[in-house]
């Protein structure tokens, strides 16, 4: 069962978004990028996510001020949420208001499947 706290405070945090947050959220939004559906402050087991996709398993976090010194909790939270099956990619406030175009591209790269490496062999002869 979900913690009804929690919950009411994820409704508060998407109605009180801070500017970086409303920013990426209007490039999210309605599967605007690349087709999949975001959910802002998505509570996922005892946290709440900035923005969170279910297919593919991500989890978009924006760091600001309020995480100085909260180092701790922000890995505690990557690993939870990395045990839940998530890939978790985190930018910055920074990086957001300055460079939203390098904060989608580096995004778009993170979410593009690794190309296979060959063996040093090369391809089997058949």
């Amino acid at each position: 069962m979900r913690d009804r706290r929690l919950i009411e405070f994820a409704k508060q945090m998407r109605r009180e978004q801070t500017e970086p947050e409303t920013r990426l959220w209007l490039e999210l939004r309605a599967a605007r990028f690349q087709g999949i559906k975001f959910r802002r402050q998505k509570v996922i087991g005892p946290y709440i996510a900035d923005f969170s996709s279910r297919e593919p398993m991500l989890v978009i976090e924006i760091d600001g001020d309020t995480h100085a010194g909260q180092e701790a909790y922000g890995r505690a939270r990557t690993a939870y949420f990395e045990e839940q099956g998530y890939r978790v990619i985190r930018f910055t406030n920074r990086d957001v208001l300055t460079n939203m175009d390098g904060v989608l591209e580096q995004l778009a790269s993170f979410l593009t499947p690794p190309l296979p490496t060959l063996s040093p062999e090369g391809e089997r002869a058949l």
